[in-house]
């Protein structure tokens, strides 16, 4: 079972709606970059872009008033 480090994932973010709608965001990409690309992926999309996220790879930006001042 994938289990990640929430608070590694919420450095950058301010709550975890953020989080999860950012990481859906990315996995719906990663799948329509496959099938766009005709690929057949291995690991569940979820997992890839959460793993995106750990490595920095990809960064959730958060409206300003969202912000924490």
């Amino acid at each position: 079972m994938f289990n990640p480090d929430i608070k590694k994932m919420l450095r950058d973010c301010n709550s975890r709606y953020s989080l999860v709608i950012g990481t859906a965001k990315r996995a719906r990409e990663i799948r329509d970059e496959a099938v766009k690309n005709d690929i057949l992926l291995d690991v569940k999309t979820v997992s890839t872009a959460i793993e995106e996220i750990n490595d920095g790879k990809y960064i959730i930006t958060e409206p300003e008033e969202l912000k924490s001042k």
